[in-house]
């Protein structure tokens, strides 16, 4: 077993002579090749958890099943009925978000499913106080903070909605540039926001960044904000990042129909057998539940009564993820030193350190991100593909990967950053060169 490499020279890549630069490839490359014939089968491509993770819900599942089936006011969750969710979810979810009961509509397992849907009904069925469904308006727009969520781009995409990417920051997205689309296109229907431990940098909004939000004056009388809190949980440090209320601050500007948020505990209970809530205003939860009302007799009650029984009231949910934020903290410490040892003398990346989520962003030098992850991947390691935190798979600069530490043992990521950084080594040094040869 090898340990951490760093670098033959104290110099960063960028201070080197091509002939010091060509003389590390061929140190960096035999390393490689070592590490390529242990054999390796790791995966890092999402941020999913773990069996011990998972096993720290498991009690959730010894609950007598009698103690489950009625609802305070006698309704059996075991029937149809309660299409909105059982009430003690509602309060549940609304007390965790700030909101009141009237603002929840409660899901099935996913929230991914419930932002799918909404999408559906806002192309095919139009929303609240909008003129006619999003499909039936021509060529519309959606704008995407990157890098972001795959799965969001993939959505868009999915309908032939045409995305437009805004840069982001470490206080959010670029609100300028949203503004300017937002209150002068009314072709922009859309966008997507993760505004808390960002995925996948870890960022979250500043109130600053919340209050620019509900400030927006939309061009468009359908414009929707679709905010995925997916990790308003899920701090692992003792400072928890502060995410202000997005719809108190909508309050003061009546923009309060503007916004749909979601959130779910596929990470905080089960990945494949959680809950999932949807939060809008009262105009919309009306709107929508007639809707719904046509697709479904309701959800899983009795899943969405097992997690109310379990964490009782929101305290006992952070409790619960208090212990999750010690199981993964010291995977996130992992692989922030594995970056900094193999890495921090190079000078050919940077990278986010966030207090909560379930991802790193690691920026390379432009023109490195592919040729890395296609090392990664021969040398035993999945990544996530490179430029899937970009809408159409296309990173204009190929230099982002998302790292997420969440699946790996601390073992299995102490070897998974060594081979890392040796492709990131070799990439950049392979870039660097050939840069300076078309120079010449």
């Amino acid at each position: 077993m090898y340990g951490m490499i760093v670098m033959s020279s104290t110099k960063s890549y960028l201070e080197m002579t091509n002939a010091e630069r060509r003389a590390e490839l061929k140190v960096q490359q035999r390393l490689y090749e070592a590490q390529k014939a242990e054999g390796n089968n790791l995966d890092m491509c999402r941020g999913k958890p773990d069996a011990t993770q998972l096993n720290l819900s498991m009690d959730m599942l010894q609950q007598n099943p009698y103690d489950l089936i009625y609802t305070r006011k006698g309704t059996d969750v075991r029937n149809y009925g309660e299409l909105a969710g059982a009430d003690e979810a509602k309060e549940l979810f609304a007390d965790l978000l700030g909101l009141k009961m009237e603002n929840i509509i409660m899901g099935g397992q996913s929230s991914l499913a419930l932002m799918y849907d909404m999408v559906i009904k806002a192309c095919v069925l139009g929303v609240y106080g909008g003129s006619k469904p999003w499909l039936q308006q021509g060529t519309i727009h959606f704008l995407c903070p990157v890098p972001g969520y795959d799965r969001h781009f993939r959505i868009t995409e999915e309908f032939g909605i045409d995305m437009i990417n805004v840069p982001m920051s470490p206080t959010g997205p670029d609100m300028e540039m949203v503004r300017q689309y937002v209150e002068n296109d009314p072709s922009v229907k859309g966008i997507w926001c993760v505004p808390k431990y960002s995925n996948p940098q870890g960022y979250t909004y500043s109130p600053e960044t919340v209050e620019a939000f509900a400030a927006l004056k939309p061009a468009a009388d359908d414009f929707r904000i679709f905010w995925d809190n997916a990790y308003y949980v899920h701090g692992f440090r003792e400072t928890d990042d502060y995410l202000l209320n997005i719809f108190d601050a909508c309050k003061k500007y009546g923009s309060e129909d503007m916004v749909y948020e979601f959130m779910s505990t596929s990470k905080v209970t089960f990945a494949g057998a959680g809950v999932a809530v949807f939060a809008a205003s009262p105009h919309n939860i009306q709107f929508l539940t007639q809707q719904l009302s046509v697709q479904t007799l309701g959800y899983d009650k009795i899943n969405q009564m097992r997690h109310v029984k379990y964490f009782k009231n929101v305290e006992g949910l952070r409790k619960h993820m208090r212990k999750q934020a010690n199981y993964l903290r010291p995977k996130f410490d992992c692989l922030l030193a594995g970056l900094q040892s193999g890495l921090g003398t190079a000078k050919i990346g940077s990278w986010t350190n966030p207090n909560g989520g379930y991802f790193v962003s690691y920026d390379g030098l432009p023109g490195t991100a592919r040729r890395c992850v296609q090392l990664c991947a021969d040398a035993g390691v999945k990544m996530t593909s490179p430029g899937s935190c970009f809408p159409y798979g296309i990173d204009p600069e190929d230099k982002n990967i998302r790292l997420a530490p969440s699946y790996p043992s601390t073992a299995e990521l102490y070897k998974s950053m060594n081979i890392f950084s040796t492709c990131q080594k070799i990439a950049a040094l392979e870039m660097l060169l050939g840069q300076d040869k078309a120079e010449s």
